[in-house]
């Protein structure tokens, strides 16, 4: 039986090792093609794959067992649960692995995207800039159509260049500038803030005027302190939670 092909990422040795394993294990779960096989290596060749121990594989795993996302059978090996949850909160220790496995895992629809004037809100970002590469998706449940989120990127223009569309239907944009387009990502900044849902976003997911979503921003820079990419989201209040885990070493 063919086994389902992780991700490679690059180790950051500041952060736990199962941590990073386990969020690069999940990005790569979710991010899958439906096509793509449900059975994953064994321990040993996914612990050779990642370059570390058996052991940190194994709680990587167990990390990933607890979500529901994997199911692991004695003598039988370790498969993706194809109906697993995919709202469940995740814990961000500053890798960008996690931030990819936050935005995966659901139907992507394209609603628009070219040039645009940069928001007067986020022109603090962009200081040489008048104009940016706007990128507009709903995100919607996979089982039943239910839109859960919608998202605005503002992308430089000269990486935009590098954008196929099409790879946003299918991956978040993290993981297209950083694994598609080779972007130096260096750090994200989120914040997350209650909001109540403006007309376009009621109607985009279907909630009643004026109810709770979190609105979040996520800031993506490179090791010079260049902005790369601002996300705008909007996410049901009672689809989400963020969770946040200080790291005291």
């Amino acid at each position: 039986m063919t086994s389902f092909a992780p991700d490679s990422i690059v180790l950051n040795r500041k952060l736990p090792l199962w941590y990073q394993v386990s969020q690069s294990l999940r990005a790569s779960i979710l991010g899958r093609s439906p096509h793509d096989p449900l059975r994953l290596p064994t321990e040993e060749q996914l612990a050779g794959h990642y370059g570390v121990s058996v052991l940190t594989m194994r709680q990587a795993l167990k990390e990933l067992e607890n979500e529901g996302l994997i199911t692991r059978h004695r003598r039988r090996g370790t498969f993706i649960e194809p109906d697993a949850l995919r709202g469940a909160p995740v814990r961000l220790l500053g890798s960008v692995d996690a931030i990819v496995a936050q935005q995966s895992g659901m139907t992507t629809e394209l609603l628009g995207h070219g040039p645009a004037p940069v928001p007067s809100e986020l022109a603090a970002y962009f200081p040489d800039l008048t104009e940016t590469a706007a990128y507009h998706r709903l995100r919607a449940d996979e089982k039943t159509g239910e839109p859960t989120n919608h998202a605005r990127n503002h992308v430089r223009p000269e990486l935009a260049e590098r954008i196929d569309p099409q790879d946003l239907v299918r991956w978040p944009m993290t993981k297209v500038l950083r694994d598609v387009v080779g972007a130096d990502i260096s750090r994200i900044t989120d914040t997350v803030e209650a909001r109540l849902a403006d007309p376009e976003t009621a109607r985009l997911l279907r909630v009643p005027l004026l109810s709770p979503i979190l609105h979040y921003t996520g800031v993506t820079y490179d090791s010079a302190g260049k902005v790369l990419d601002v996300a705008v989201i909007h996410y049901r209040g009672d689809r989400f939670s963020f969770t946040v885990t200080l790291d005291a070493h």
